[in-house]
């Protein structure tokens, strides 16, 4: 069976575009679409470069016309969404329609750091402030709340005296980079 995913991302898409490379060659997955609700953002051209469909849905799409989105999904035989830097809050009928078949990398060890408002730099600015000694990513299953779904994988780093969250960010991007494709294979094997 060929997976199709598709990726929603919001920024950059170094993720998105990490997880092309990976999988080049596999034959066992194949990135359909990108799905992202900013039309400046990097991952565009990422995804470009790579010869992917992308499509550019707003937060207001989003909201108000998530049965078609689902169903335009549904027609391009999306098996797996994985939301890389994506930051709209999926709606609950998204869940429904995909039940156990999106998942959302975050930049901290959750519990700790999810919910609203809790994304990229702001994470690591309240992992320093809080004097804690590591930090991590969690890959994670949607469901209904913020970054509260069954966990996959998680890995961590050390937070080291004098850290920034810039230097931070590099050691979660690194994280991210080395581990998102790993888990997607875990899921391939496991679940499809």
């Amino acid at each position: 069976m060929v997976v199709n995913a598709a990726i929603f991302a919001s920024g950059e898409g170094s993720n998105a575009e990490n997880l092309f490379t990976y999988f080049a060659n596999n034959s066992r997955i194949k990135f359909k679409i990108v799905v992202c609700n900013n039309e400046t953002a990097g991952v565009i051209q990422r995804a470009e470069k790579h010869r992917k469909t992308v499509q550019i849905i707003s937060k207001t799409a989003l909201e108000n016309y998530t049965e078609q989105i689902i169903e335009f999904l549904k027609v391009e035989g999306i098996d797996l969404i994985i939301l890389a830097g994506f930051l709209l809050k999926i709606p609950p009928a998204f869940i429904r329609a995909f039940p156990n078949q999106i998942i959302n990398i975050h930049p901290s060890l959750l519990p700790k750091y999810g919910g609203k408002g809790m994304y990229g730099i702001h994470v690591h600015r309240a992992v320093i402030a809080n004097a804690e000694t590591e930090s991590g990513i969690t890959i994670h299953f949607v469901n209904e709340e913020y970054d509260k779904g069954e966990i996959i994988l998680q890995e961590k780093c050390s937070v080291v005296p004098n850290e920034t969250p810039e230097t931070l960010a590099k050691k979660i991007n690194e994280l991210e980079w080395n581990y998102l494709p790993k888990a997607v294979e875990q899921l391939l094997t496991e679940k499809f």
